[in-house]
């Protein structure tokens, strides 16, 4: 049986450590211990269960659902979720059907007064109104693609961000951690999640923040299989407050962020937020340390709700994507 370290499967699928091993806290994934082998590793069994699971993620499934899939030999589960998504992008397409019908409409209109300026009465157009009157403002952007071998496509057009928002993060004194190994995050949070905890954080700072980046940045130098992998963690903490070993104290300058909300497991989208950043016509990205994930976040929303769970890392939790940016210059 050939065995696959966490690190191994991360880097060979593409996905972090902390979404493996959140898979695992859902059910939906098992690691084995190999004897005097100190790291997570998966078998083939394990490793067919990871494929399912991103097929279903790119068919746009959640995970509460892939869960129910996968946790039963019932055929019916499945063609009940896969039913349920049809019907749902069938009411998206319809929904963007009739915004085109509409839009081909207003072309028309444009197209014979060409050289006037826009009529306001155009908008009050009473058929037009009482489609409008039909529509979402909330439906996702689909792309109308029809054959399988197109979904990779239809992923990447659903991938464009619409909802970035832009936030000021203010300077705050912080508590670190950091850890090097093969599973950084888990160590890293289970002694500041200790450390919040015994110090009464939650009721001394009631706006206590919570953020965690790579360090070191993984690279594609990286070995296969290499546990050559850092995290950091930091909460915002008084500027009193002593802050005991292995943690220390450091200062953070805060500044402008883009930010992009996800659930839990969803680190793909980092590549979108990035995307996002690279193509804005506002905004540009202001990188900082490269080892240090470039100077990205990720913040655990409702984090001091979260603490005192017995799963700090509950089903349904979110986070902010941040990334530091700067306004562009226009000449």
């Amino acid at each position: 049986m050939d065995l696959q370290t966490i690190s191994m499967v991360s880097k060979n699928f593409g996905i972090s450590t902390r979404t493996l091993r959140y898979y695992e806290q859902l059910g939906l994934l098992q690691s084995v211990k190999k004897a005097g082998y100190a790291y997570r590793t998966y078998d083939n069994d394990s490793l067919s269960r990871l494929k399912e699971i991103i097929i279903l993620r790119k068919l746009r499934i959640p995970l509460k659902d892939i869960q129910l899939i996968l946790q039963t030999e019932e055929t019916t589960i499945a063609l009940e979720v896969f039913q349920a998504k049809i019907n749902e992008l069938s009411d998206e397409i319809t929904a963007l059907s009739t915004i085109k019908s509409i839009l081909a409409e207003f072309i028309t209109h444009l197209k014979e007064n060409v050289e006037v300026n826009i009529n306001p009465r155009l908008l009050a157009d009473e058929p037009l109104l009482m489609l409008m009157d039909t529509l979402s403002i909330s439906k996702n952007n689909l792309k109308e693609e029809t054959h399988v071998n197109d979904l990779i496509h239809t992923n990447e057009s659903l991938s464009k961000l619409t909802n970035v928002r832009i936030i000021y993060l203010p300077p705050a004194t912080v508590a670190s951690i950091h850890f090097h190994c093969d599973e950084p995050e888990a160590h890293a949070n289970e002694v500041m999640n200790k450390f919040v905890r015994e110090y009464n954080l939650c009721e001394i700072k009631q706006d206590l923040r919570h953020y965690g980046f790579n360090n070191p940045n993984p690279s594609s130098d990286t070995p296969a299989g290499s546990p050559d992998h850092g995290y950091e963690v930091w909460v915002t903490i008084p500027e009193d407050v002593v802050v005991p070993e292995p943690l220390t104290k450091k200062y953070f300058a805060g500044g402008l962020y883009a930010a992009h909300m996800i659930k839990m497991g969803d680190f793909h989208e980092w590549q979108w937020l990035c995307d996002w950043a690279q193509i804005s016509e506002e905004y540009e990205p202001n990188w900082g340390e490269p080892e240090c994930m470039d100077g990205l976040l990720e913040e655990h929303l409702n984090y001091i709700n979260h603490v005192n769970l017995p799963n700090t890392e509950p089903v349904g939790m979110q986070l902010d994507l941040l990334i530091p940016i700067k306004p562009k210059h226009h000449l």
